[in-house]
């Protein structure tokens, strides 16, 4: 009798093992295709192409930032030294992840040592070589934003690893030196969702979000002040275009900012686990679950301060127009020296660059858009 219940008790712990075994492997799989880039070696940049008046700046430093004094040694949350993500707001208004430009592009370096996260916008209307798919249709360039349509798959152009987000990784790793290891997309009614599912966001607008011009006085506006909105709101501040392109980031920022306090909020952190598991299938990404959880768990120890956004300087880009062979017609266009930019990812990357002791201003203004500021808390 006793060995019989010995068997059975050794198969039942045998289940478990087997099970626990294939929830680890699960709890550790990427939720999509890995980007598999192409290696490289970072090295700091000799700095010959950067603008008079640049250099001193981005030379401030010439060491990766160590931790400091008063941070851990070891990642928190049991996550890497750093974590380098490309962030994409995809303009696909449905349930789906076929088709759709980049309309937002975003670098994000997540620093688990010293819990910081720094998130760069690369313009979207920059005119790039864009690899892998010239032999469909002879396309060979475009809008950077085009390399994310052209790699999902609706139009069936890319046969390479991680669909649109693969092939805009490419396309930033060929003309820019971006090497992002993870990705994450989310289309326009997911990020309506999300914002909705927390009860909405509370943002402070320093100046007036309008489309009222001398040609429409009565357009939709919302006054500066504090506004508590909706996901449809939040979109739409996130994507108009008031001033120019840059001051857009501006927008996105302040909603994304927002975004985070609420999440972060007492009322929320409980449910953030549910959370991530109702929408992380309508989210186009690579991380794995504890990948996912290692990043909300160093959001609760991060402070406002601890995120900062960035931009190009503005002066770096000029107007152009472009003739597009798909569109069979020219596009306006953003034209950068694309050395230039490499140099400022690269810093970027290895954490040099926005400088991790800058006090930031944390007022965003329309007429400086390219100055760094953070969240606050």
């Amino acid at each position: 009798m006793a060995s019989k219940r010995n068997i059975i008790l050794g198969i039942v712990l045998l289940l478990f093992t087997v099970g626990g075994m294939a929830l680890y492997r699960f709890y550790r799989q990427p939720l999509g295709a890995p980007l598999d880039l192409p290696t490289a070696t970072r090295t700091r940049p000799t700095l010959t192409s950067l603008p008079v008046g640049d250099e001193a700046g981005l030379n401030a430093s010439t060491e990766t930032p160590q931790a400091s004094a008063t941070s851990t040694t070891q990642p928190l949350c049991g996550g890497p030294s750093t974590m380098n993500i490309l962030a994409v707001g995809s303009d696909a208004r449905g349930d789906h992840y076929l088709y759709g430009l980049a309309d937002v592009i975003r670098l994000v370096r997540v620093d688990f040592v010293n819990a910081r996260v720094s998130i760069l916008e690369v313009p979207r209307d920059l005119w790039v070589d864009i690899p892998g798919i010239s032999a469909h249709y002879g396309i060979a360039e475009g809008k950077l934003n085009q390399a994310y349509l052209y790699g999902n798959k609706g139009l069936g152009y890319y046969d390479g690893p991680g669909e649109g987000p693969g092939l805009l990784a490419r396309t930033l790793n060929q003309n820019f030196g971006a090497q992002p290891d993870h990705y994450i997309a989310v289309n326009m009614v997911t990020f309506e969702n999300i914002v909705n599912a927390v009860g909405g966001i509370d943002v402070y607008l320093p100046y007036e979000v309008s489309v009222k011009s001398p040609d429409n006085p009565k357009g939709f506006g919302i006054p500066p002040g504090q506004h508590h909105i909706d996901g449809e709101t939040a979109l739409w501040i996130a994507r108009i275009r008031q001033y120019h392109t840059f001051s857009r980031a501006e927008n996105q920022n302040i909603v994304m900012c927002a975004l985070r306090k609420k999440i972060l909020s007492p009322a929320i952190v409980p449910a953030v686990p549910e959370l991530i598991s109702t929408f992380q299938r309508y989210v186009q990404t690579d991380l794995s679950p504890e990948q996912i959880n290692q990043l909300a768990c160093l959001a609760t120890q991060m402070n406002g301060d601890d995120v900062v956004f960035a931009s190009f300087p503005i002066k770096l880009f000029k107007n152009a127009k472009q003739f597009d062979p798909q569109l069979g017609d020219t596009t306006s266009i953003l034209d950068a020296d694309k050395d230039v930019l490499r140099d400022y990812i690269d810093r970027f990357q290895l954490g040099l660059w926005p400088d991790p002791d800058l006090m930031i201003n944390t007022t965003p203004s329309p007429a400086a858009t390219d100055l760094e500021f953070a969240c606050e808390d």
